[in-house]
């Protein structure tokens, strides 16, 4: 697809979302080849992708939450957050999507369908948890809406983790390097965690 048929696409749908769809068009690029195509920060939430080939895409921050990705071939797409933004793909439907070695390093995969994707290597969605966990590209840990490196997460501080959700964050916080751990292997931990005070109750 060439740039100028795009980016009408991308205007339409645009005018169709900040409308609640009574004007414009829902953007429908199913089968689409979009491969290597820029749609950094680009809002295509509920979008139709469905089989759409997205392969080495830039999709750096791009809004792909609610949107139809089912049997898309998104492998070497390019999903990284920047400057604290992140590629959202909550609710997006992914079932059957190729995403063997996209960088999904900080995207939002809270409620995706996941269904037979085929995910990067290392790349976990974890459930059951008090707050959602996803685990990409073993690298990047997310959990409820904090995304931080691995080795982040196995040197904050109590008062940085009581920061992100008070007691709550603070009681969980164990049991997700617990989490951290059986997926990732065994690291180093905080020494205030085996604090008596830092079981919180």
């Amino acid at each position: 697809m060439n740039s100028e048929d795009l980016k009408k696409i991308l205007d339409e749908h645009q005018v169709y979302l900040t409308s609640c769809g009574k004007q414009g068009s829902r953007a429908n690029l199913s089968c689409a080849d979009l491969r290597s195509a820029d749609l950094s920060g680009a809002d295509l939430s509920d979008a139709d992708l469905r089989s759409a080939d997205l392969r080495s895409a830039d999709l750096r921050i791009a809004n792909l939450s609610g949107a139809d990705l089912s049997g898309a071939d998104l492998s070497d797409a390019d999903l990284r957050s920047a400057d604290l933004r992140i590629a959202d793909l909550r609710s997006a439907n992914l079932s059957c999507a190729n995403l063997s070695c996209a960088d999904l390093r900080s995207a939002d995969l809270r409620i995706a369908d996941l269904r037979s994707a085929d995910l990067p290597d290392r790349t976990f969605v974890i459930f059951g948890e008090e707050y959602a966990v996803t685990i990409t590209n073993g690298e990047y840990v997310r959990a409820g809406c904090q995304n931080h490196h691995i080795d982040a997460w196995r040197k904050f501080s109590k008062h940085e983790i009581a920061e992100m959700d008070g007691r709550r964050a603070l009681k969980f916080f164990p049991r997700l390097l617990d989490v951290i751990d059986f997926y990732l292997g065994k690291g180093e931990r905080p020494e205030w965690i085996n604090e008596p005070e830092a079981n919180v109750e």
